[in-house]
């Protein structure tokens, strides 16, 4: 896939996610052929002026590349600014989100808001592309802020503004995530302009991806939630593109889980990462009977060698049959609507 003058391969791409998106979970995407993939998103502002959090967010290693940076921004010379310090450390890409639908960012006339601000989207875009001595600029939107649908309007604005690429997720700001998303619109903006078009929305499995790429013709995909605990994804999309069927086994599952713990303990921060090594886990067996007693084993667990232990005990119960048939779409259906899903109210008496 070519973005500007960024060669990829393959068309598969891990969306940047906040706290998920870190060095852990971005080793695991590339091992599973991700073609591209970002940091956590970053503040513009954070950027310039020099915030620990925020450059720590930008941290990655040259085995990672191709790699890209998202950026939240609202004011095209900070933009521009931090632009040019991302230039510096060499990222691949350079992103700016328009549609991220959280009430904090868009009460910060950030995100999604921009969609409602066309001309200073267009400020800000050519802003990134001026200052980006040549590094591809992509942008991210939705389908629009409320009832109004303006993806095509505003997706002409960031072509004539000089980006290189466009991501779609494919519902409005309004519907956050409850919506199953309106895959036609990305067609429709595939027809409307001539840079590259990634599709974005309700892509779980390599299933999905392939219906995506066959109906609107998109560029490539961008995943999200689906690759939560599913960095085999990746890899399932890129061979079904070859007519290759490809589902990880149990022990695959289990061993790709583990090694994911092992970094997470090598980055040697155990508040943060120990947290994010139980929820990762939790989301690489969550198709699997047996998730609950799993979770309450989670819950117990103190080090990091406890929880790849439960995580061995756990594959081999699967592998033999242990645990009982449950109806793990229920599960899915709940993790669709809130990744942790274990944390909803009705089940919070479980865990």
């Amino acid at each position: 896939m070519q973005i500007g003058n960024l060669k990829i391969s393959g068309n598969t791409i891990l969306a940047p996610m906040a706290e998920i998106t870190d060095f852990a979970f971005r080793t695991i995407a590339r091992d599973y052929e991700a073609g591209l993939i970002f940091t956590q998103m970053v503040s513009a502002d954070g950027i310039v002026k020099n915030n620990f959090n925020t450059l720590r967010l930008l941290t990655f290693s040259r085995n990672e590349k191709p790699i890209g940076v998202q950026l939240l921004a609202k004011d095209p010379a900070i933009v521009a600014k931090a632009v040019r310090e991302i230039v510096r450390l060499k990222a691949d890409i350079i992103d700016l989100n328009c549609g991220c639908p959280v009430p904090k960012v868009v009460g910060n006339k950030m995100g999604a808001y921009l969609l409602t601000q066309p001309d200073l989207l267009g400020r800000l875009v050519k802003s990134m592309v001026d200052n980006s001595n040549g590094i591809p600029i992509s942008i991210k939107i939705r389908l629009g802020f409320k009832a109004k649908i303006n993806v095509l309007e505003i997706a002409k604005i960031i072509e004539d503004n000089g980006a290189s690429m466009i991501t779609l997720h494919a519902r409005k700001r309004s519907d956050r995530y409850c919506t199953e998303a309106q895959w036609e619109w990305i067609a429709k903006l595939k027809e409307s302009v001539q840079i590259p078009v990634v599709g974005n929305g309700s892509i779980f499995t390599g299933k999905d991806a392939m219906e995506m790429i066959e109906q609107t013709n998109c560029d490539g995909v961008l995943i999200g939630r689906g690759a939560l605990g599913n960095p085999f994804i990746f890899k399932q999309i890129n061979l079904a593109q070859k007519g290759i069927d490809y589902n990880p086994t149990i022990n695959e599952v289990s061993e790709t889980a583990q090694k994911h713990i092992d970094i997470l303990e090598r980055e040697q921060s155990f508040t943060i990462h120990f947290d994010r090594a139980k929820k990762n886990t939790i989301w690489y067996f969550k198709n699997y009977n047996g998730i609950w007693n799993l979770i309450e084993q989670i819950y117990t667990v103190n080090t990091y060698s406890e929880l790849k232990e439960a995580v061995v005990n756990h594959t081999k119960k699967l592998n033999s049959g242990f645990y009982p048939d449950e109806d793990l779409e229920v599960i899915n259906n709940k993790f669709k609507n809130k990744v942790l899903f274990w944390l909803s109210k009705e089940d919070k008496e479980k865990v």
